[in-house]
């Protein structure tokens, strides 16, 4: 019993637990102060972190209610020009030039084509339709791009939604204000700037607009607005300019290249460089595949028939002439404009294109390669109606030097018909004769002077057609001294050279300057009967959308400068330069031509003006710095250039006869008046001998 009861053992008790402040107090005392310390870090941290995050969460949803209440409605955005545009229409009411900021029209996202929309969203915010306004994903993104690039994290590619960038395209709601920046162009550089405190200011506003509007708005808003290369403000202007057609009826591959045009408008823009837009459309087309908004059927079509453009577009026609219409226009109706204008013109794109190409044949099958020779070219109507104009060897550009209407150079012996136009209009003959041979003057205040021929001979008696055929200097002095030099000066500023003459006896040399376009006018004065013309291009100036034109013109005739009678005269002794004169290599195979060459002293400037019965060109061709030009008169390389343009422009052109004289019917004597007795008066006033009186009396011949 005494072993029953003997006790059982005691069980050992288990070990009591050990909590975290007992390890901690087992701890090494090191160990326990780290710990220690960043406990008490995290504390004053999320002590901090969540006041600072509640305070940063007002800050932000009071920025954004502001923002909110401040935004106008999604319609007062679209179109957020500060200047219109200026749309040109050619002779037939075809577009071919813009200026300003053309604005095609508001299209929404519901009319705009669903490719175009699609390659939109693909290309620059593919969760578009998923956020709120801000991707930290993209931000996060662009900034490890850019500095794995080698440049800042906000330089470069910027992360940014299409709610975003729309928010950059109306300046976080900062209207433009003239007073402070010079230009819209200015003002813009300066939306566009990424810097630190932009970009946190983006992301109240981006909320307010995700908050304000629906995301069709938000994308609409961005239809409009973007910038897409060549003056284009929205994907319709875009669409008209670069494929002459609505942005709704784009299909794929055109729909890509206007979102290509988004990074980079200038360098993409298809009139700049139509294959690098197209590998840019390509890189679109994968995204639009890889998206899900194109097949695999759909992709290998669009890549196999890529965008083209439109004529007009492709021509880029008519630089030089669109500039000087901006030019010539009210300015605040071209380069001022608010409004969006469309101007009819006197624009004809195939001269244009034939005066282009034989600009570009001549250059480079015959002058050497590497000159840097200019040369410029006119086209027009015989009552000024510009219908071509080339200002220089490029002509594939716009507000570039125009050497058709500014550059001032002297113009030679293509000065010489105003002084033969004048001597007709006193009475003189077509076949007065007067004697080639050395003359000196006594110019007041510089000496005597005495001219001499380009040839260095002289040639005795000839009339004053020969004289003029053969660009005789000597004669041309002659006859400018015997009809007055006053009277040549008004012939010549009457029939539109608006600089200022020559005063001195070299007037008849043509050492005055003007430009090409007021010389080629003034021949089409002596096309025309004798009447002035002014030059003109604008034929209609209508606002956008309106049905009646705010100003139009009828044509550019103006007061009779010659009588008609001189003035057939004086065509028939222009038509003997190309006949069997100087300007030989300007003459057509099929129909009469009248001209004048010119060369000014060392052969600095270079010309060769004339007409046919339908068509008055001139042809200038210099360097800009006055170089002289080497082997290259006025009936040389600028006849060529006249002739090729001018068989090219008659193609299909019934021939017609000039409006001259028929010398045979003309033995008798003709009948001239005086200037101020031609409209009162008819009886003939001078006879064949005057001109040889005249010139006795002056040289002191009899």
């Amino acid at each position: 019993m005494a072993s029953e009861r003997k006790k059982k053992p005691a069980r050992r008790k288990a070990p009591a637990k050990t909590g975290r402040s007992a390890k901690a107090r087992r701890a090494p005392w090191p160990v326990r102060l780290v710990r220690w310390m960043l406990r008490l870090v995290l504390r004053i941290f999320w002590a901090i972190g969540w006041r600072l995050a509640v305070i940063g969460a007002l800050v932000l949803g009071g920025a954004t209610f502001y923002y909110y209440t401040q935004l106008p409605s999604s319609f007062e955005l679209v179109d957020g020009r500060a200047r219109g545009s200026v749309t040109m229409l050619d002779r037939t009411g075809e577009p071919f030039a813009w200026r300003g900021d053309m604005f095609g029209g508001v299209i929404t996202a519901d009319t705009v084509s669903p490719h175009l929309k699609n390659a939109v969203v693909a290309t620059e915010d593919k969760r578009f339709y998923r956020h709120l306004g801000v991707s930290p994903r993209g931000i996060a993104g662009a900034i490890r791009i850019n500095l794995a690039e080698g440049r800042g994290p906000l330089e470069g590619h910027g992360g940014s939604t299409i709610t975003q960038q729309v928010a950059k395209l109306i300046c976080l709601g900062v209207p433009y204000d003239p007073d402070q920046w010079k230009n819209e162009a200015e003002y813009e550089r300066d939306c566009r700037r990424t810097t630190l405190w932009r970009k946190i200011k983006e992301v109240p506003f981006a909320l307010a607009m995700e908050a304000k509007y629906a995301k069709d708005e938000i994308l609409t808003i961005y239809l409009n607005r973007a910038y897409l290369g060549a003056g284009a403000r929205g994907f319709e202007a875009a669409s008209q300019r670069y494929f002459g057609r609505s942005a709704a009826e784009v299909d794929p591959a055109e729909a890509a290249m206007l979102a290509g045009l988004l990074v980079a408008p200038s360098y993409y823009a298809p009139t700049n460089d139509l294959e690098r837009a197209r590998e840019r459309a390509a890189v679109v087309l994968q995204l639009m595949r890889e998206q899900g908004y194109l097949t695999g059927d759909e992709l290998a079509y669009a890549r196999g028939h890529p965008a083209t453009l439109s004529e007009a577009a492709e021509a880029r026609a008519g630089g030089y002439f669109a500039d000087w219409i901006m030019e010539e226009g009210p300015d605040f109706l071209t380069r001022d404009t608010t409004e969006d204008v469309l101007i009819r013109t006197t624009f004809d794109p195939e001269i244009q294109s034939a005066a282009e190409e034989a600009l570009k044949t001549v250059f480079e099958e015959k002058v050497r390669e590497g000159s840097e020779a200019q040369a410029a070219i006119v086209v027009m109507s015989a009552d000024g109606a510009v219908r071509a104009m080339v200002g220089g060897r490029n002509t594939r550009v716009a507000g570039q030097f125009n050497r058709a209407t500014q550059a001032m150079r002297q113009t030679g012996s293509a000065f010489k018909p105003f002084v033969y136009g004048a001597a007709l209009d006193l009475g003189f003959r077509f076949d007065s004769r007067v004697v080639d041979e050395p003359i000196t003057i006594d110019v007041p205040g510089s000496g005597p002077w005495s001219p001499s021929n380009y040839t260095r001979q002289h040639y005795g008696e000839m009339s004053l057609t020969q004289a003029l055929a053969n660009s005789i200097n000597t004669v041309a002095v002659k006859v400018s001294e015997a009809v007055g030099r006053e009277n040549v000066r008004t012939v010549a500023s009457d029939f539109g050279i608006e600089t200022d003459l020559a005063q001195g006896p070299a007037l008849a040399l043509g050492t005055s300057e003007t430009t090409l376009l007021q010389m080629t006018g003034a021949y089409a004065g002596i096309l025309n009967g004798g009447s002035s013309v002014k030059p003109y291009g604008l034929v209609e100036l209508t606002l956008q959308g309106d049905s009646q034109p705010l100003m139009t013109v009828d044509g550019g005739i103006g007061e009779r400068v010659i009588s008609e009678q001189a003035a057939r005269q004086l065509v028939y002794m222009m038509s003997r330069v190309v006949a069997e004169g100087s300007g030989g290599r300007a003459a057509l195979p099929d129909r009469p031509v009248a001209g004048k060459t010119g060369t000014t002293q060392a052969a600095r400037d270079a010309w060769f003006i004339g007409f046919t019965a339908d068509y008055v060109a001139g042809v200038w061709m210099g360097y800009d710095d006055n170089t002289p030009l080497t082997g290259v008169t006025g009936g040389g390389l600028p006849a060529e250039i006249w002739h090729d343009a001018m068989l090219r422009i008659h193609e299909g052109l019934p021939p017609r006869p000039l409006p001259m004289i028929d010398p045979a019917e003309a033995a008798a004597p003709l009948a001239g008046l005086r200037r101020d007795e031609r409209r009162d008066r008819g009886q003939p006033q001078v006879e064949r001998t005057i001109l040889e009186e005249v010139l006795g009396a002056i040289f002191g011949r009899r």
